[in-house]
């Protein structure tokens, strides 16, 4: 006979133990907390607001033992943390701080990915995507998946629509991008709506009737920029062996026809880079961008296939941000003015209550709700993670056909709704009592890509593990670092 199970208390405990013991004292309102070092922790409420104590001052302030005369008390209060007989807006700013947060829920998609062709004449070894040949045509969208496309885009409640074009290489295709910017603005005199387009391009096939058509409809470009020319070629290979002298060549082009903030970069970590941040930074500024968003790799399409993903660990790359990160600081320090952008970002979702629309740090996730992608074969998808996904086979993630589907239909749908229950941070396992909650956010795509399950263990998810670090990184800048805090500040 087995022994008898012991009975496990699950109901939540009294008001009365959230309350003070002494009469007239003060009730704690919810926060989270997390170590920050061997001393400090960071506490954390809904809104975002935040306050870096000790261990001694954590136990004070939960056993309601604080004196009310202390400055320390006074600044948990101001930033709701606690709540006393003198408290009486306290809660409603709370909830309008985390309303403004989650503002963006209410405009629902306002990005619209179209891959109108997965044709490459590059061969990244990283590339996300499993990408074709230049001459496998069938790989190009129809017109016809385009324009259903465009009408289902235009259900979308946002006022501000953006199309960007990716691929494979977009400009291999290029007559179908140009039928769709002027079928959108056609069926636009119909909504009124404010429209943007950019096109992802290695810009290796861009010429001056690429340019002038950009110039005259506002087509704005986006990039990859890996680094000094060694690297970028090195990365990024083609026929030729000039991918970076292309590129730069292309840079200078598209400014000169479209200005300087209409041609943005991104780069892309390997291997090859983790040694050589500061050059890497380095030709950014010589290329004359002033930012950078220093990404690491994604597990997806042919950078599992080629084994680019597992050539370097987390901490191997976060060894190589913060080192990025301190050199950036430095050159702001300098006088020149320079960013990096996930910093950027975090730092924004840590001192304001404004979202960034960064859809990797949503709470509930960003799939389908920041972004849809219609994909060259006319599946949609919530994300372009999930669409690079099904480019290797797993399929899903996928939400409907063009042809078939309304955006009512997409966002109604039981799996739709569940994924997003899922993935909401405020009742995840170990996201819910952590600190760092309110900047942070799911990416059931890159769990499930590497742990089989859209949730994920967090203790094991390397997404978790960087963001965390660098999110520790940047509290002891803030609390310890004046100068470099102040650089931080200036990047909101």
């Amino acid at each position: 006979m087995k022994p008898a199970l012991p009975q496990l208390k699950r109901s939540f405990e009294p008001e009365s133990s959230f309350r003070s013991t002494s009469g007239i004292g003060y009730s704690l309102l919810p926060f989270r907390f997390i170590r920050l070092d061997a001393k400090r922790y960071v506490l954390s409420n809904f809104s975002g607001q935040y306050i870096v104590i000790n261990r001694e001052e954590v136990d004070q302030l939960v056993n309601k033992k604080l004196s009310k005369d202390s400055d320390l008390y006074e600044d948990l209060k101001s930033r709701h943390f606690v709540l006393d007989e003198d408290s009486t807006i306290a809660i409603e700013l709370l909830a309008n701080q985390y309303r403004t947060k989650q503002n963006l829920i209410s405009q629902l998609t306002g990005l619209f990915i179209f891959v109108i062709s997965l044709r490459c004449e590059h061969s990244c070894p990283y590339c996300q995507v499993s990408r074709q040949s230049s001459d496998r045509h069938a790989y190009d969208m129809s017109a016809e998946t385009a324009f259903k496309s465009l009408e289902l885009m235009f259900q979308s409640p946002s006022p501000n629509l953006k199309v960007e074009f990716q691929g494979g290489e977009p400009l291999l295709n290029f007559d179908l991008l140009k039928s769709i910017v002027l079928k959108a603005k056609e069926m636009n005199n119909a909504y009124q709506k404010e429209i943007t387009f950019v096109v992802a391009t290695n810009l290796a096939l861009v010429n001056e009737s690429v340019l002038d058509f950009f110039e005259e409809h506002q087509v704005s470009v986006s990039t990859s920029l890996d680094g000094p020319s060694w690297l970028h070629n090195k990365n990024r290979p083609r026929p030729g062996g000039n991918s970076y002298e292309l590129a730069i060549e292309g840079i200078g082009r598209s400014r000169k026809a479209l200005g300087h903030e209409q041609v943005s970069a991104l780069m892309t970590t390997t291997q090859a880079s983790l040694s050589v941040p500061e050059e890497i930074i380095d030709e950014y500024a010589k290329q004359g961008f002033n930012s950078i968003f220093l990404r690491p790799l994604s597990p997806f399409g042919f950078a599992v296939k080629t084994g680019a993903v597992s050539s370097y660990n987390s901490r191997e790359w976060l060894n190589f941000y913060e080192r990025g990160l301190r050199y950036i600081l430095q050159i702001n320090l300098g006088g020149v003015f320079f960013r990096e952008e996930y910093a950027s970002l975090l730092i924004r979702r840590i001192l304001t209550s404004f979202p960034t629309g960064y859809v990797d740090l949503q709470s509930p996730s960003g799939f389908g709700i920041g972004c849809l992608v219609f994909n060259y074969d006319g599946f949609i998808y919530g994300s372009d993670e999930a669409r690079m996904l099904a480019e290797t086979g797993e399929t899903r993630f996928r939400l409907g056909r063009v042809e078939s589907s309304t955006l009512e239909s997409i966002v109604s749908s039981d799996e739709f709704i569940q994924l997003l229950a899922s993935t909401m941070t405020e009742s995840v396992p170990m996201c819910s009592d952590c600190g760092f909650q309110p900047y942070c956010g799911s990416d059931p795509i890159f769990h499930f890509a590497t742990q089989r399950d859209i949730v994920g263990n967090k203790a094991s998810s390397e997404f978790c593990q960087r963001n965390m670090e660098i999110m520790k990184m940047l509290f002891r800048i803030l609390e310890d670092e004046p100068e470099y805090a102040k650089v931080l500040k200036s990047w909101i």
